[in-house]
């Protein structure tokens, strides 16, 4: 079968990477983009991990790692330490806003017969930027709702909630944050949303701010490698999904993203 890509070599200068990601999205009729902590990064959203992380210590004050502190095991022995560091998470994303990577890519749809966002982030900034076709696969730290009657509500600050943990206005029951904690599933809905919208097939995949160790994220990028579709990675650092993309743009998402839009902007112009 005769691809685009027969004979392609990936493409090394800061320049030529976005040329020819500017060329793909040209060339594209339906697009998956898949988008981890990077993508907010330019919201001035801490990272769990890593230098100026929120949390970049091994152990965290209560003696735990954070991945065990935001674990189902922990919120079901101690839900207010769960609570404690849910809300530090909040708290520190407080008052950030979508950047212009979200914004861009919600001004990108309407050239497609579909762009679909799969985020991992939990921070809502997609469809608060105008996206439309997102699936949010680990939940929306925004969202909450009730173990034990199902009520759900919105609270956009979590210091209108009083103390952590809060109780249920409807039953008195415990509420959570509509997020996976570590240890749990995905939720069956946003996972029936994903398999149903690769089943329709994509052209274009591309990952934005992930380190993709997660086989849903790795899986449509190989597929798409070995299906003749087309691949990118936006992220500064290589990743193990790196050589299955055919265009790799080093460089952060918001910055990336717009010189990508600008550069097809002046091909439509020439």
């Amino acid at each position: 079968m005769f691809s685009l890509f027969d004979g392609w070599t990936p493409s090394r200068s800061a320049g030529q990477s976005i040329a020819q990601a500017a060329m793909l999205f040209e060339q594209a009729r339906r697009v998956l983009v898949i988008t981890g902590a990077g993508m907010s990064a330019d919201s001035g959203l801490p990272t769990y991990r890593g230098i100026g992380g929120l949390y970049d210590r091994d152990i965290t004050e209560d003696g735990l790692t954070i991945e065990e502190a935001l674990s189902i095991d922990t919120f079901r022995r101690d839900p207010a330490l769960t609570w404690k560091y849910v809300g530090q998470i909040e708290r520190a994303c407080r008052g950030a806003a979508p950047n212009d990577g979200h914004r861009t890519l919600a001004s990108l749809a309407e050239r497609y017969e579909r762009l679909c966002v799969l985020t991992q982030n939990v921070d809502g900034f997609h469809a608060a930027a105008g996206s439309r076709d997102v699936i949010e696969m680990h939940g929306n730290i925004h969202r909450l709702r009730c173990e034990d009657c199902g009520d759900r509500q919105v609270v956009e600050d979590y210091s209108r909630l009083g103390p952590l943990p809060p109780s249920c206005a409807a039953c008195g029951g415990l509420v959570r944050p509509a997020v996976v904690l570590f240890g749990e599933m995905l939720p069956g809905r946003a996972v029936a949303r994903y398999e149903r919208a690769l089943a329709d097939g994509f052209d274009l995949v591309v990952t934005i701010g992930t380190s993709a160790v997660f086989p849903y994220i790795a899986v449509p990028v190989r597929d798409a490698w070995r299906g003749g579709g087309s691949t990118i990675e936006i992220n500064p650092q290589a990743t193990e999904i790196s050589r299955l993309c055919h265009v790799t743009v080093r460089d952060n998402a918001a910055a990336a993203l717009s010189e990508i839009t600008r550069t097809m902007g002046a091909k439509r112009d020439t």
